[in-house]
């Protein structure tokens, strides 16, 4: 068990992927499950590599290739949940859910030229949706409090801030009722 607070009040409910949408440029994006194909994780690569280093936060994603193979050799583990926002054969963003405790920690990337055009809210709802429906009860993230754009697409999304102590904001949404044994 960690020290985090969570809300006794369970999120509203998410879609879970695949899923598509029309985001705020007229792209058709299409979010998906992480397949575990080679493929996939290329197209990842390739976006990771050409991430603008400004838009780096808590030293990820990695900067260079080798690291950030690396990087994604970890969180692409079977007990991380991943989906993936395609702009056709091409990766818009991605988010995932990687276990901690009796929590998931999320982290979410949306490349440069597809910022501010919606894609960002569509893919952490796809996400919270696939960790619902995969038996996630809580997650939690944490965010630079100067990061305004990122902290309200966390509140807007149902994120409640559960620790501001620090130069980041740890924020926390359950997406499930716990068990019965467990109280709150």
């Amino acid at each position: 068990m960690s020290d985090r607070t969570f809300s006794d009040a369970v999120a509203d409910p998410y879609d879970a992927p695949p899923l598509s949408f029309t985001d705020g440029e007229d792209r058709t994006i299409e979010v998906r499950a992480h397949d575990g194909s080679d493929e996939e994780l290329e197209a990842l690569v390739e976006m990771y590599d050409a991430f603008d280093p400004s838009d780096r936060a808590q030293g990820i994603p990695p900067g260079r290739e080798d690291r950030i193979r690396d990087w994604l050799e970890n969180i692409l583990d079977e007990d991380c949940l991943n989906v993936i926002a395609w702009d056709g054969d091409e990766v818009a963003g991605h988010a995932t859910l990687v276990p901690d405790g009796d929590a998931y920690e999320l982290a979410i990337f949306v490349h440069q030229t597809y910022q501010r055009a919606g894609i960002g809210t569509r893919l952490i709802k796809a996400l919270l949706g696939y960790g619902r429906v995969s038996g996630v009860e809580k997650v939690w993230l944490t965010v630079e409090r100067w990061n305004r754009a990122a902290v309200g697409l966390y509140q807007t999304v149902g994120f409640e801030t559960s620790d501001a102590e620090s130069f980041e904001l740890e924020m926390t949404i359950r997406l499930a009722e716990p068990p019965d044994d467990e109280g709150g």
